[in-house]
């Protein structure tokens, strides 16, 4: 077996016939039987000139060549013995399971039944497992661990070891559970309107068909209510086109007071309406940045229509240049302020949450999808800026803009290409 190839372990692992820890414990033992041979065969020219008849004797496997192999991998990998005790592991799973020492019981390290139970199965007949887990360190971690017979003898040693790969899924699994729960919340938001829309069609099919005047109070209930799942429905597909771009850094130099004016600009006649004083405090071509100007335009879009609604009639909303200070250096930033009634202390830390309100009835009745400020978020993540929200009760509230500047930028960029090897 050990004289198979990558390609043909490779195969067999994609058949079936190999599980791909059985066919990666495999592929390290020939590989580290190749090293230690490398490492111990005489000169080519030597062997023929002395027994130019005679086949070459087995070449003798250097103590703990696997071990090298091992340390070289970027995977967590433990090797256990039949007594349960740690006889190796490389700098990777050091780095995953801090507490890990060379000797001691496994299951004092990872003090989870099921994990146990499964190496000693190993162990015991020899078949490869896969076993799921939860750690409790500073915090809970979710790790998936597989486990795989090594051979007795050769690479790893004179008797039969467990192989044991340690997979942390602890951001996977949060993500999935972030995802199910967006779902939940997006079906509930969406539900809500629904159930409304539909109730209003029966009753106009049944006892408002005659009657005018509630006709056209529940088409105007309906219009709204269809109108808020459009918006809904917007907000959703905005924010899934944000996240899948959410790793891809923009390339445009543009000033942020140029589009944080022009979109105030775009907003006015919308304050007009509402009776708001709309203030803008901006230096034309100040203030340059690498951003997509779409991206930041819907960031300020978001944030002064905000302002506005929570600002209400007769209040006033101004846009101005943050000054940086010691917090954020090499940065540029833009304040919004509003004069609405300002946001409790507890509720900051959670407004940039998806479908998170303060109040739900208020929001709802000003046209929130409860979705503007996570789409700000990630919008920011790209741009690798921050939202800073402050806000005083009577007092309003100010939602602040940093993004770095484009000179300091291009030179960390530079650094970091230079110091690559």
């Amino acid at each position: 077996m050990f004289a198979l190839g990558v390609g043909a372990l490779s195969a067999l692992a994609a058949t079936g016939a190999l599980t791909p820890l059985s066919a990666f414990a495999i592929g390290a033992a020939a590989a580290a039987a190749a090293l230690a041979a490398a490492t111990t065969r005489e000169p080519a020219e030597e062997t023929v000139r002395k027994s130019p008849v005679l086949p070459e004797p087995a070449p003798v496997m250097a103590p703990g060549a696997g071990q090298t192999l091992l340390a070289r991998l970027p995977t967590p990998l433990i090797l256990v013995a039949a007594s349960g005790r740690v006889q190796y592991a490389n700098p990777s799973a050091h780095q995953a399971l801090p507490r890990l020492q060379i000797g001691s019981h496994v299951a004092h390290l990872i003090r989870a039944p099921a994990f146990v139970e499964a190496l000693s199965a190993t162990l015991s007949d020899g078949a490869e497992r896969s076993v799921s887990f939860s750690l409790h360190d500073k915090n809970e971690r979710f790790i998936e661990a597989r486990i795989a017979l090594l051979p007795s003898g050769g690479a790893f040693g004179t008797e039969p070891l467990a192989l044991v790969q340690i997979n942390d899924r602890t951001e996977a699994r949060r993500t999935e559970q972030m995802r199910s729960d967006f779902i939940a919340n997006a079906s509930h938001e969406l539900r809500t309107p629904l159930a409304s829309v539909i109730g209003y069609i029966e009753t106009l099919q049944n006892h408002a068909r005659d009657d005018p005047e509630a006709r056209e109070r529940f088409l105007g209930i309906m219009a709204r209510e269809a109108g808020r799942m459009q918006r809904l429905v917007d907000d959703l597909m905005s924010l899934g086109r944000i996240e899948m771009t959410e790793h891809l850094r923009p390339s445009e130099v543009r000033s942020l007071e140029d589009i944080a004016a022009e979109t105030a600009a775009a907003l006015m006649p919308m304050a007009v309406r509402g009776q708001i004083d709309l203030q803008v405090a901006l230096e034309a071509g100040g203030s340059p940045v690498i951003c997509d100007p779409d991206q930041l335009t819907q960031v300020f879009t978001n944030l002064i229509d905000n302002a506005m609604k929570y600002g209400g009639a007769g209040g006033t909303v101004r846009v101005e240049r943050a000054r940086p200070g010691k917090a954020n250096p090499g940065r540029f930033g833009i304040a919004i302020t509003d004069s609405g009634p300002g946001i409790e202390r507890e509720h900051i830390p959670r407004l940039t949450e998806r479908f998170y309100r303060v109040s739900v009835t208020s929001s709802r009745n000003k046209g929130g999808t409860g979705l503007g400020l996570a789409i700000v978020k990630h919008i920011l993540n790209r741009h690798e800026g921050r939202l800073e929200i402050t806000s005083s009760q009577g007092k309003g509230s100010t939602f602040t803009v940093w993004l770095p500047s484009a000179e300091g930028k291009k030179l960390r960029r530079a650094a970091a290409a230079h110091a690559m090897p």
